[in-house]
C-alpha cells in the first residue's frame, strides 16, 4: 500500500475512533481512584502496575489496582516508602489479594526493585524523575533505558516505557518537551493493526524485533504530519481489540 493511503486510512481511522465507532469509551487505565491529577499518589498509581502490565488483560489489571488502592489494608503497596518497610510477604499478600500479581514471587519482586529506585533516587517522590530531566521525553527515555536500565525492570520494556510515558500525559497533569518524540507502543494490538494497515510486511511480523520496526514505520510515516505517533496510538489499539472493522 501507497504511504498516501495509509495516511488516508489514518484520517479515518482517528475519525472513527474520535465517532465512537471502535469503542473504547472507557479504556483500561479509566479503572482509578480519580485522585488529585498532579498529586504524588496519583503518578504512584499509574507508574507501579504498570512494570506489571505484559501478557494479560489491561483492562483486568487496572481494575485489580483500583481495587487494591480502595482497600485500606492493601493500598500501603502504592507507598515505595511503605513497601521497602514491610516484609517481602506482606507485600506479596497486598499484590496477590486483588490479583494485581499473577506471578506472585517474580511480579512481588519487580515491584520492591521499583520501589527501591523510587526510594533511592528520589525520596519516594517519582515526579522528581520527570523534573530532573526537564520533562524531555527522549532524556527520560534514554535515563531508564539506557543509563539505568536494571533500576526500572519491565518498565525500560521498548513498549512498556513509551505506554507509560503517555499514560502519564494523558492522566497527570505533566506536559512533555519533544513529545512528537513519544512513540506508538509496540503492543501485541497495536503491531497487528499496523500489519493490517500494509506498513509492515508478513515477514516483518514474524521478526523477533518487529516492535522496534512498528516504532520506526510509524515515525517516519507521521513525519511532517499533523499527527505525533501518540496519536495513533489508542486507535490502532482498539481498532484490532474489537476485530478490525471496516475502514471507511
Amino acid at each position: 500500500m501507497h504511504q498516501n493511503e495509509i495516511l488516508d486510512k489514518v484520517d479515518k481511522l482517528i475519525a472513527m475512533y474520535k465517532n465512537g465507532e471502535l469503542g473504547g469509551e472507557v479504556m483500561p487505565e479509566d479503572a482509578n481512584p480519580h485522585l488529585e491529577k498532579y498529586s504524588l499518589e496519583n503518578y504512584l498509581y499509574f507508574t507501579l502496575p504498570m512494570a506489571l502490565n505484559y501478557q494479560r488483560n489491561s483492562y483486568t489489571l487496572w481494575e485489580n489496582a483500583n481495587k487494591t488502592y480502595k482497600d485500606e489494608e492493601t493500598r500501603f503497596v502504592f507507598n515505595p516508602k511503605l513497601c521497602m518497610e514491610k516484609s517481602f510477604e506482606e507485600v506479596q499478600y497486598a499484590l496477590t489479594k486483588y490479583k494485581v500479581a499473577l506471578q506472585k514471587q517474580k511480579q512481588t519482586e519487580i515491584w520492591l526493585s521499583l520501589c527501591k529506585t523510587f526510594v533511592e533516587l528520589y525520596d519516594g517522590d517519582i515526579r522528581k524523575l520527570f523534573d530532573s530531566l526537564d520533562n524531555d521525553v527522549d532524556k527520560i527515555r534514554d535515563f531508564i533505558q539506557k543509563q539505568n536500565k536494571i533500576k526500572f525492570p519491565y518498565l525500560s520494556g521498548t513498549k512498556i516505557c513509551n505506554y507509560w510515558l503517555y499514560v502519564i500525559y494523558q492522566y497527570t497533569n505533566r506536559k512533555y518537551k519533544n513529545i512528537e518524540n513519544l512513540t506508538v507502543a509496540p503492543d501485541t494490538h497495536v503491531v497487528k493493526s499496523t500489519h493490517r494497515l500494509g506498513l509492515i510486511t508478513d515477514a516483518e511480523l514474524d521478526k523477533s524485533d518487529v516492535q522496534l520496526i512498528v516504532i520506526d514505520r510509524w515515525n517516519k510515516l507521521l513525519k511532517e504530519t499533523k499527527y505525533k505517533p501518540i496519536d495513533i496510538h489508542t486507535p490502532l489499539w482498539l481498532w484490532s481489540r474489537n476485530g478490525f472493522k471496516e475502514v471507511k
